[in-house]
Parts: structure tokens; sequence; C-alpha cells
């Protein structure tokens, strides 16, 4: 795996994947930027999320689930000194399907959480991360919260 980051201006940069994607990255207003994009660490929240999210995707389906929908909404908080890491993670998966077994679903995140979810696991060696699963009946628009 390769990324490289070039200088564009102010505190502004491209970020260029070795997969040949590219995206703006900023810094904040305060500190130069001119918020043309996403900062760093808020990639690396986006990235740990959509990491875990492909892994819960990826298990369902092996499992047969009928998953049609799943959202993990982040939040962290960070240390309020230098190097200011995450020392909080809290992941929100909304799970949709018809007739999902709850199990299962619980099944899918803590693999990912334990085992597949690189980023994850090692964010983890700095930030306590919680896991709350919502599963939603798309049939009914109930939800189990859990």
């Amino acid at each position: 795996m390769k990324t490289r980051i070039k200088w564009s201006e102010g505190m502004s940069f491209i970020g260029e994947t070795g997969s040949g994607h590219a995206l703006v990255i900023d810094g904040a207003p305060e500190h130069g930027g001119r918020n043309l994009g996403p900062r760093p660490m808020e990639l690396v929240l986006m990235g740990a999320a959509a990491c875990t999210a492909f892994d819960v995707v990826l298990i369902l389906k092996k499992a047969r689930q009928p998953v049609v929908d799943c959202v993990v909404d982040a939040e962290a908080e960070r240390a309020d000194a230098e190097p200011r890491v995450f020392t909080r993670i809290v992941l929100t998966y909304t799970v949709t399907g018809r007739g999902l077994d709850r199990r299962q679903v619980e099944r899918a995140v803590a693999l990912s959480k334990e085992k597949y979810c690189s980023a994850t696991i090692m964010l983890a060696k700095t930030a306590a991360i919680e896991a709350r699963v919502v599963v939603v009946d798309e049939a009914s628009g109930s939800a189990a919260v859990g």
C-alpha cells in the first residue's frame, strides 16, 4: 500500500492513493487552513469507520443475512496534550435488513473489532473503543438498540 501527499498551498495538501484516487486535505482555519477538505485526523476516524463497516457487511453477506444498509457513525475524543491521539471512540452501527438475526449482526461487529479491522485494532492501542448496535427491520421500520 502506498500514498503520496503533496503540499498545495497554505495548509492544503493533495493526497493520492496507490489505487489512483485523490482528495484535498486541509487544516483548520485557526491553523492556516481554508476548510477545503477534511482534516487528517478526520480521515483517520473515517478510515476506521469504513474499515469496520466493510467487515460487517462482508461478514453478514457470508452469513447469508439479508442486509440492505449499514451506517457507522463514529465519534472520537482526543488527548488534550500533544500528540493528540484518540483516547475514546464510539462506533454506532445501524444495520438494516429484512429479518436480520441480531446475534449475527452483533457477531459481525465483534469479529470486526477483535479480528479483522486493522484500523480499529491499531487505534485500540491508544483509545477505548465502544461499539453500539442498532438493528432496523426494513419491513416494519422497527429498530432494536443494543
